[in-house]
């Protein structure tokens, strides 16, 4: 049968029992204890007036003042009363029942008739105040002696509560022993002992509830924790099964995403991204047949980029493919993955596709940006259904392939405007400086022509010298501009590349230079590089043309802010005035700092040297219709022109 109490009531219900209990006996003994106070202070009193009484008899007989005498008679007085009323200040009482009443009558009736006799004028004879004291003594020792028996009666009373508290403090204890027990200790033990076989892996522990209290509430839910237990612990291999193959497949996938990913990075080429792509992933999915397909920009047709394990008739028959044509490159712009049965579809190079033995292809949108790029089939030759996980695999390939391919395109546009801009750069210094010079030539040999046919020997004399020093010119613009493209940079310092082309300046001209590197930065982007050496090598040539100097100094200063100055002691020129065509060589420079955000500043006098500066901006970077990774190119022509000089 349950116990319906709570384990909170039953210790409190025990404990206010035991606590009346206490307060009970308490309460008894301290009634007891003041009554043997006022008793024991009223025997006191009551042996005070026999004093009283031997000490009046002694004062009658001393024949003492009346006064006196009347004062021990109020004392007695005092004393009876004080008896008769008691005190409970002190605490003075007597213990009152039917004998102490009557003696106490007897003292009260007996003090009446005597108290005459002690006030008597003249005072009786000696011998009838000695029998009268001693009458009154006699009645005082019987009221005492009644007193003292009541007294005895209410200290046998106080041991026996004394006994019975000490009997209740035992029950007591082995009462909250047995409670603390039965209620606390017992169902502590049961938990332990389930706790115990719980975890030594008997999940069919159970533990007897017989109770609705808090064990019994603890014991009900250890029961529902082991039944749990047991219940998961009997489906626990096939759950960890199930969820070891589950974090395989992710596993596997996430390995195939990166694999892919890894060589969609590394591809150099349109062919080699879309082989490499369409078997991968025909691997990864354990397609019979993968085909990679590329829309134009209306998606009217679809160009077959690249297939693996695909029929050669079908790929020939598909290489082109008109949108709509087929259930392959029929995707609409929000089209989505979806497998298709190839076996209940009604078109015809479908049923070319059944004839083959496949039974299931499936789609998957190639997009950029919201941008429908084309789309990958792969080709099963049994019936196929894809969970979600191998859908978001498949678009997340589909993404990859689809930057992979705009990134390749991307950087053929980069390359080829850099190429552009080379070539148009390229084109200007030839212009600025081997065009001029032909030009020039030109002239020379028409004044040439002219002399000959006029028998001119000085003017023919004089323009075969102007024909020689052209051509050294021209000669050294060639070899110049060699210097240029074949510049090489270090990724992480420039300084080599600035000593080589000084050393190279030296040797074209015979100045001395001399290299100066202050200060600490971040090594410049090899791109930005270029356009240094390019604009650095651009001041070099207006010395060795324009300047007529003797010395030659590049001064590097490393910092937030790179700058770059090439100081030279020549001629120098007014910089209020236009440079003309002598000086074009610096609107080169300015156009090549424009390039990586720098500036150039020059500062000459005539006949006191000039100092040309280029000024980085704190983060340089190429522009990106400049960018040419690594460098320049080199054009057949400049190779050409290389070989012959």
């Amino acid at each position: 049968m349950q116990q319906t109490a709570s384990l909170s009531r039953k210790l409190i219900r025990i404990g206010a029992g035991l606590l009346v209990v206490a307060l009970v006996s308490i309460g008894l003994t301290l009634w007891v204890t003041w009554q043997l106070e006022g008793g024991a202070a009223a025997v006191n009193e009551a042996g005070r007036m026999r004093m009283q009484t031997w000490r009046l008899a002694s004062a009658v007989q001393a024949r003492v003042e009346p006064a006196e005498l009347k004062a021990l008679v109020a004392r007695f007085d005092e004393s009876l009363a004080l008896l008769r009323e008691g005190d409970p200040s002190r605490p003075l009482f007597v213990p009152w029942d039917d004998q102490v009443r009557a003696r106490f009558s007897d003292v009260e009736a007996l003090w009446r008739t005597q108290r005459p006799l002690w006030l008597a004028d003249p005072p009786p004879a000696a011998r009838d105040l000695l029998q009268a004291g001693a009458a009154f003594v006699d009645a005082s020792d019987r009221l005492v002696l009644v007193i003292e028996r009541h007294l005895s009666r209410l200290t046998a009373i106080l041991n026996l509560f004394q006994l019975l508290m000490m009997g209740l403090a035992i029950g007591g204890a082995v009462i909250m022993l047995f409670t603390g027990y039965m209620y606390v200790i017992n169902p502590l033990a049961q938990l332990r002992e389930g706790l115990r076989k719980l975890e030594s892996g008997d999940f069919k522990t159970r533990i007897e509830v017989d109770t609705v209290d808090e064990f019994g509430q603890v014991a009900a839910g250890f029961n529902h924790m082991a039944a749990t237990l047991q219940s998961l612990y009997e489906g626990l291999e096939a759950k960890v099964e199930a969820k070891t193959r589950r974090i395989e497949a992710q596993r596997a996938r996430l390995e195939a995403l990166y694999k892919v990913s890894a060589f969609l990075a590394q591809a150099g080429s349109i062919d080699e991204l879309a082989r490499g792509f369409a078997q991968r992933v025909r691997a990864v999915m354990k397609a019979d047949a993968a085909v990679v397909r590329w829309s134009d920009d209306a998606n009217q047709r679809y160009l077959m980029l690249a297939s693996d394990c695909f029929p050669q008739d079908l790929v020939e028959e598909e290489r082109s493919l008109l949108a709509g044509a087929c259930a392959c490159g029929n995707l609409r712009p929000d089209a989505r993955t979806r497998v298709i049965p190839i076996l209940s579809h009604d078109e015809a190079p479908v049923r070319h596709c059944a004839k083959v033995g496949y039974e299931s292809v499936v789609t998957v949108p190639i997009r950029m940006q919201q941008r429908l790029l084309g789309e990958f089939n792969l080709f099963f030759r049994t019936p196929v259904l894809l969970s979600a996980d191998e859908i978001e695999l498949l678009d997340a390939l589909a993404s990859h392939l689809a930057s992979s391919l705009e990134g390749l395109r991307a950087d053929a546009l980069d390359r080829e405007a850099a190429v552009a801009e080379e070539r148009a750069l390229l084109a200007r210094n030839l212009h600025d400086s081997i065009a001029q010079s032909l030009a020039f030539l030109k002239i020379q040999v028409h004044l040439l022509r002219t002399a000959v046919q006029k028998g001119q020997a000085p003017q023919v004399q004089g323009a075969l010298d102007e024909l020689d020093v052209g051509l050294r010119e021209s000669i050294g613009d060639v070899r110049e501009l060699l210097v240029h493209f074949r510049t090489r940079t270090n990724t992480d310092d420039i300084e080599q590349a600035l000593q080589e082309t000084l050393q190279k300046f030296q040797s074209q001209t015979g100045l001395p230079g001399q290299l100066q590197i202050q200060g600490e930065g971040l090594p410049l982007p090899s791109d930005v590089q270029v356009q240094v050496l390019h604009v650095v090598q651009e001041a070099l040539s207006n010395v060795r043309k324009h300047a007529g100097a003797t010395q030659v100094g590049l001064e590097v200063h490393k910092g937030e802010r790179w700058r770059f100055v090439v100081r030279d002691n020549g001629a120098g020129f007014d910089t209020g005035k236009h440079p003309g065509q002598s000086h074009v060589g610096l609107n080169i420079m300015r156009e090549r700092a424009g390039r990586i955000g720098a500036e150039v500043g020059i500062v000459s006098r005539a006949g006191q040297g000039t100092a040309v500066t280029l000024t980085l901006p704190p983060h340089p970077e190429v522009s990106n219709t400049a960018r040419a990774p690594g460098g320049a190119p080199v054009s057949a022509g400049v190779r050409g022109m290389e070989e012959q000089t």
